[in-house]
C-alpha cells in the first residue's frame, strides 16, 4: 500500500526529455560547481565551498520516491556513502521541497528513515525554495553529481546504467557513480561524464 501511495505522488521521468549534457544542463562538465549554503536536518548551516579541496557527492534525494527506495532498501546508495566517506569524500543530501511536498520529513521522522536504511550522507540538507536544485539543473531523485577537490563539476547524472524501480536490476547495471569517484580519486577524466537521471521529478 505504501508503494501505491509513492507511486501515486510521484511524476517518473524515464525519457529523454531532460538532457544532462552540457548542452542541456544547469551546470557543465569541467566548469565550477556553483557555491551553495543550506541548513541540514538539524539546522546546521553547511556552504559548498566549506568543502574545498576534497571530493564532493551531491545526491537528489526524496525518500518516498520508489527509485530512491529501491537504492536505500537494497543497501545500494547506504553502501556506496559508507565507501565514500572511508576515502575522505564529502556526500550531501539534498531535499528539495517545501514542507508537505512528498518526501519531506520533520527531523524526528528523518531520523527513524535514515536508521531504518542506514543512510549515512555527511548531512542531509533542506532545499525548500528550490533554489540549489534549480543552480544545478536537478531533475530527479536521485539525481547525482560529483564534484573534484578543485571545485569541478566531474559528473552529472544517474546513479547507474538501468532505468527501473526494481531492486534486482542493481547488480546487473553499470554503477556510474562509484565509476565516477574511482577516477576522481585517481586524478583521471571520468569515462562517462553524464547520463541521463531517471526517478521521480524533483518537487519544485
Amino acid at each position: 500500500m505504501n508503494l501505491i501511495k509513492s507511486i501515486l505522488g510521484c511524476t517518473f521521468i524515464l525519457a529523454s526529455t531532460f538532457v544532462t549534457n552540457s548542452g542541456g544542463a544547469a551546470v557543465r562538465i569541467g566548469e565550477p560547481a556553483p557555491d551553495f549554503v543550506l541548513s541540514d536536518i538539524g539546522g546546521q548551516t553547511h556552504r559548498l565551498s566549506d568543502y574545498k579541496n576534497q571530493i564532493v557527492v551531491l545526491e537528489w534525494v526524496n525518500p518516498e520516491c520508489p527509485f530512491v527506495g529501491k537504492h536505500y532498501r537494497s543497501g545500494n546508495i547506504p553502501n556506496l556513502q559508507k565507501t565514500a566517506k572511508a576515502d575522505g569524500v564529502v556526500w550531501l543530501s539534498v531535499n528539495t521541497g517545501e514542507p508537505g511536498e512528498q518526501g519531506v520529513f520533520d527531523a524526528e521522522r528523518h531520523a527513524a528513515w535514515a536508521a531504518a536504511t542506514k543512510a549515512s550522507p555527511a548531512a542531509y540538507l533542506r532545499d525548500p525554495d528550490g533554489k540549489v536544485g534549480r543552480l544545478y539543473g536537478a531533475k530527479t531523485t536521485p539525481h547525482i553529481f560529483v564534484i573534484t577537490p578543485a571545485g569541478l563539476v566531474a559528473y552529472n547524472g544517474a546513479i547507474d546504467s538501468i532505468r527501473s524501480a526494481d531492486v534486482a536490476d542493481i547488480a546487473k547495471a553499470e554503477n556510474y557513480v562509484a565509476s565516477a569517484l574511482a577516477s576522481v580519486k585517481a586524478g583521471k577524466p571520468v569515462s562517462k561524464a553524464t547520463s541521463q537521471p531517471y526517478g521521480c521529478s524533483v518537487k519544485y
